[in-house]
């Protein structure tokens, strides 16, 4: 089953309250899991981000929401009982509870104004009712689509610019990523080779005790197992134990498995890979805005 969405979450949460007693965030989530038919691996999906488990974050985001409304109080850090509220709320046995529900009761109403205060155009109350993702879920997909987005562009440009300015962003992107030592340095060592498939050499660090040796090709298509095997038979004549192979198309299956069975170890970097690598350490991109997610320091209100 999928993992349920936070309105889903927040009447389950609420009833499992019901008890009056205090109850952590942890003990929510095992039980609520249990209830709702939550596997092991459906509780080990990731956000996007990678930093928190997606049921767990809806979870958070129910309680928060049901705080809003007063259904719920935030008795201590990551702690919480069901308030006169929400028994109520119960006692008249809701079907269900959404942001649609919640709307009845005015501190949600005025949590809602507050938040859309500095709204976009589309992200209206109504709009936001329909949304069956967390805040944080609905701000990581679009990250995604956007580095999505300039990947795709970026591809589209490392296929049309000369061979000469492909094998310099090599070097570049690879010194960004801690290879070569200085962009000097790193510059006097490609493109010195260009014999037998090796188009140039890297050091691997800045005293160069080992060498990485190059090949940068632009494609339009897949890159087969006959050029990798070029491109290891060259490595072999230099007695070399690495290699890398970036291309600006793709590699098929038979080039990929073939480098995971031989000796010297091979990295294969396909053209999408690149655009990523490109993005991670900022190599022909520009940070045009920063947005900063934060939540409150329960540990500041230690006297709670």
């Amino acid at each position: 089953m999928a993992i349920p969405d936070f309105h889903s979450l927040m009447l389950p949460l609420l009833r499992f309250a019901d008890d009056g007693s205090e109850h952590s965030l942890s003990e929510a989530r095992e039980a609520l899991a249990v209830e709702l038919g939550v596997s092991e691996e459906e509780r080990r999906e990731l956000l996007p981000s990678g930093r928190q488990a997606i049921f767990d974050n809806r979870v958070s985001w129910a309680k928060v929401y049901l705080q809003q409304a007063s259904l719920l109080h935030s008795s201590r850090r990551a702690h919480f009982r069901v308030t006169e509220r929400g028994k109520k709320v119960l006692a008249q046995k809701p079907e269900k509870i959404d942001i649609k529900f919640l709307e009845r009761f005015p501190e949600f109403i005025e949590f809602r104004t507050s938040a859309q205060k500095d709204k976009t155009p589309g992200t209206d109350s109504t709009a936001l009712g329909r949304n069956r993702t967390t805040p944080e879920e609905t701000l990581e997909s679009a990250h995604l689509q956007i580095r999505s987005d300039l990947g795709t562009e970026l591809l589209q440009r490392l296929k049309a610019v000369t061979p000469v300015f492909f094998e310099r962003l090599v070097v570049e992107l690879l010194v960004k990523m801690g290879y070569g030592g200085s962009r000097s340095e790193a510059g006097r060592a490609i493109g010195k080779c260009g014999d037998e498939g090796i188009d140039g050499t890297i050091n691997e660090d800045r005293l160069g005790l080992d060498i990485i040796y190059l090949q940068a090709k632009r494609w339009e298509g897949t890159v087969g197992r006959p050029e990798i095997q070029k491109f290891v038979g060259a490595l072999h004549g230099k007695r070399a134990r690495k290699g890398v192979f970036l291309t600006t198309g793709s590699f098929s299956g038979e080039a990929r498995d073939y480098v995971t069975h031989i000796d010297p170890k091979v990295v294969l970097i396909d053209g999408r890979e690149m655009a990523e690598l490109m993005i991670d350490f900022g190599l022909a991109v520009t940070t045009v805005a920063t947005y900063e997610v934060k939540r409150v320091d329960s540990d500041y209100f230690g006297e709670e």
